[in-house]
């Protein structure tokens, strides 16, 4: 051992040495990451006159850690370290563990974690007749979600409230699918960027990934209803599609007071009006002109029909394209009452999903305890 009396050195009660001139401990780090296990810097060791030797090197360790990505980015950690001597057993290297918990005086605040608590526990392994002393430091830490907050989950949800104005444009309008389909490619651009933060595991799924999951589905159904909806605001009689009944009744009666629509317009009908041929009579007493008086009634009658054959025809097409008109009409109202169903129906999934799907994490980030120092 390394003693001596300070009477007889002039009082001197410590020097130091250089490391590599003294024997020191093999204590690494188990969970290694980079292939280290020596100390950054071979500092000098203190030795007092008592032979006890002080020697503090400062260390960077990089340590691997099981990531459980179930609430990224409000997930917490718990990384461990394990220290121990690699070659000698407790009989030769004992470790103490002066306190349960780690001082963090000299610890940096960390712009992506923050630690919520750091223990430490001493330990060992038994190998036939020999012990293995180690000390475990347990860290369990927190992400600090603003980043990821505004820059993934924000657009996110602004894109989920996009998908839903897809049913608030005119079906008339042929933005209704360009929109859609430039959210669902915006959310595969997402799901590439997520893909490169976060650390790849077949375990779970992260919670901003099945968040994305559920847009990247709720988008493609709006595409498919909104196909739907514009195949129905296109059809008329020439089409070959009639409307039922119950069609009428309940898209065009019910359902727009459920909603707060106005109702459909006003039909403009047209009385049956049965044009029959008029009766002429002749004027004047029996005999007065004669032949030429009952030709001129003839012609006249001839004029007649064919003028009211003329407005027979008129009145027939006329009721034609008025028909058509309303049943184009009608399929347009359908289409505008089925815009607003979904407007709603997709308007209440997307605020209840987001809600299920990130309430357990936040309420976790909400009710994690502080740091025990």
């Amino acid at each position: 051992m390394l003693y001596w009396n300070p009477d007889e050195y002039g009082g001197i009660t410590s020097i130091r040495v250089p490391s590599e001139t003294i024997w020191l401990p093999d204590i690494v780090l188990y969970e290694n990451a980079d292939g280290r296990f020596e100390g950054s810097l071979m500092t000098k060791a203190i030795v007092r006159s008592d032979g006890t030797i002080r020697w503090t090197p400062p260390a960077s360790y990089k340590s691997s850690c099981t990531m459980d990505v179930t609430f990224f980015p409000f997930d917490r950690q718990n990384c461990s370290m394990k220290f121990g001597s690699w070659t000698y057993d407790g009989n030769m290297v004992d470790l103490v563990l002066v306190d349960h918990y780690v001082d963090r005086k000299d610890f940096f605040d960390n712009g992506e974690w923050e630690i919520l608590n750091a223990t430490g526990a001493k330990g060992s392994r038994r190998d036939g007749i020999y012990w293995y002393p180690f000390v475990t430091y347990s860290f369990i830490l927190k992400r600090l979600p603003l980043f990821y907050t505004l820059f993934l989950i924000i657009p996110c949800l602004g894109l989920s409230f996009l998908t839903v104005l897809v049913f608030y444009l005119p079906s008339d309008e042929g933005e209704k699918l360009s929109l859609s389909t430039s959210v669902l490619v915006s959310l595969t651009v997402f799901l590439l960027v997520i893909e490169e933060i976060i650390p790849s595991s077949s375990k779970v799924i992260p919670l901003i990934g099945e968040y994305l999951l559920f847009i990247m589905i709720f988008v493609t159904f709006s595409i498919i209803v909104t196909v739907f909806v514009i195949n129905v605001h296109h059809r008329s009689s020439a089409t070959y599609h009639p409307m039922a009944p119950w069609v009428k009744n309940l898209f065009l009666q019910r359902l727009p007071r459920l909603l707060c629509m106005r109702g459909h317009t006003d039909r403009y009908h047209y009385p049956d009006i049965e044009l029959r041929s008029p009766e002429l009579k002749p004027r004047g007493g029996p005999g007065r002109r004669g032949a030429s008086g009952h030709g001129q009634n003839h012609a006249w009658l001839a004029m007649l029909e064919k003028a009211t054959n003329s407005v027979r025809y008129i009145s027939r097409h006329i009721k034609k394209e008025h028909f058509i008109r309303e049943v184009v009409q009608d399929w347009k109202f359908v289409a505008q009452v089925l815009d607003r169903i979904l407007l709603w129906v997709f308007l209440t999934v997307s605020i209840l999903g987001t809600i299920l799907i990130f309430t357990p994490a936040i309420t976790l980030y909400l009710t994690t305890p502080p740091f025990n120092t």
